[in-house]
């Protein structure tokens, strides 16, 4: 049998079950809305980091005498220790299950937020910064990374730095109490040959007046399916027939974090002060719009498809980028003083909420659906890798663009997401 049969083999298979089972999957019992939410805990500190850095850079940086570069480096070790996180997710989590993942990974996270409390140097703040960005690239879901940021976002103007991150601690808290109470992954526990738990799991999740042995029987034979198919590595990749999905898939994560979104989103209060608009009320106005633009960005990817929502969401971005650098330009020349700070919060909020809606998550979406099934494995470990490469890249260049230019650092990235209308 060819790879091009086996992989044809696989996915029928895996499409019989999903089909025998749509049905049961639909049951939505409280087991399960209780999973779901202790499961996105994960996603909620993963927001609680990425907004920390922005609202905690003034008190930072004041009361530790942190040099631009020393806090660029701060803030960018939350994505570079989210590269690792990502990386090894996998591997972990077929190691100790999905509930062992995110107990493991809460270990980083709180030794991270109070090495960040406790810190009286950088080398403490950087290892605690880098503890929780590994932590939460275990796990990561938009809607509540957008709760965290939007939380993070308006307490953050009243609340000192440290008492921040001791703050971050509580959903960290939350789900590693919460875990025990929820059954393990189905699926893993099939994968592991314990049938009995699997379908133990399954009448939990389904309900006590749920058959489940169909289901569980399913589960077995996916299992199965996965494998005896193809096995692949990432150096597979890099062959003629997936040579299209391969430039899609990284070219989209590229565009993503080439256009500037990890700075953005990191030092956005540096924005708004550069600016001259209040970043406290900045980032409350951020703060009002994340949940919204997230359901929203959910809604649309459906009812416009993903190629007019990504031109939708660039072309936001690119008119943001546009209006910041004019506006930028503008106060470092004195024209229209008075318009600028306007400016500079329509720019900033327009960025954000284009990109949430659109360039933040369907690259990922668009990656699990471009690769065939016996490459999906290797593909989303390199597609990871590139991302978080160079998110951290951004991450770390963007307060020092801002300082040299900031009219042209806009500019920069509006020349990237007019790059991605085009392509």
């Amino acid at each position: 049998m060819t790879m091009s049969e086996d992989q044809r083999s696989l996915e029928a298979g895996l499409l019989l079950n999903k089909n025998r089972n749509d049905i049961n999957e639909c049951r939505i019992t409280a087991v399960v809305l209780f999973s779901t939410f202790v499961s996105v805990c994960g996603s909620f500190c993963f927001g609680c980091a990425a907004g920390y850095s922005s609202v905690a850079q003034t008190g930072i940086t004041t009361d530790l005498g942190l040099s631009v570069a020393q806090y660029s480096m701060f803030g960018s070790l939350m994505t570079f220790g989210a590269m690792f996180g990502a990386i090894f997710s996998g591997k972990v989590s077929d190691l100790i299950g999905r509930k062992g993942t995110m107990w493991f990974a809460q270990v980083f996270c709180i030794a991270g937020w109070l090495a960040i409390a406790f810190s009286q140097d950088t080398i403490w703040l950087d290892a605690g910064r880098f503890s929780t960005g590994f932590a939460v690239g275990l796990f990561s879901y938009v809607l509540m990374q957008s709760c965290g940021l939007s939380l993070y976002y308006v307490i953050g103007n009243f609340v000192h730095w440290r008492n921040l991150a001791l703050i971050g601690l509580i959903p960290c808290a939350l789900q590693v109490v919460t875990l025990f109470f929820i059954p393990e992954s189905p699926r893993l526990l099939g994968k592991w040959g314990r049938e009995k738990e699997c379908k133990a799991s399954l009448q939990l999740l389904r309900g006590d007046e749920a058959d489940v042995s169909e289901e569980a029987n399913a589960i077995k034979e996916t299992m199965l399916l996965f494998d005896q198919g193809p096995k692949s590595r990432i150096m597979d990749l890099f062959q003629r027939r997936y040579a299209p999905s391969l430039v899609i898939g990284v070219g989209l994560m590229l565009l993503q974090q080439l256009s500037g979104s990890a700075g953005v989103m990191l030092y956005v209060g540096s924005v708004f002060d550069k600016g001259g608009f209040p970043s406290n009320i900045g980032s409350m106005i951020l703060a009002a719009i994340m949940i919204p633009k997230a359901l929203l960005g959910l809604i649309l990817v459906e009812k416009m498809g993903r190629r007019p929502l990504l031109l939708a969401s660039s072309s936001g971005m690119c008119l943001s980028c546009l209006l910041l650098a004019f506006s930028f330009s503008f106060r470092t020349y004195g024209m229209l003083y008075e318009l600028t700070p306007v400016l500079t919060c329509i720019g900033v909020v327009g960025f954000i909420s284009a990109f949430a809606v659109g360039m933040g998550g369907l690259p990922w979406i668009m990656m699990s659906e471009i690769f065939p099934m016996n490459v999906k494995v290797s593909a989303g470990t390199l597609v990871t890798l590139a991302n978080w490469s160079f998110s951290w890249i951004i991450a770390f260049a963007f307060n020092f663009m801002i300082e040299w230019n900031a009219s042209g650092t806009f500019l920069i990235f509006f020349s990237v997401c007019a790059a991605g209308m085009i392509t």
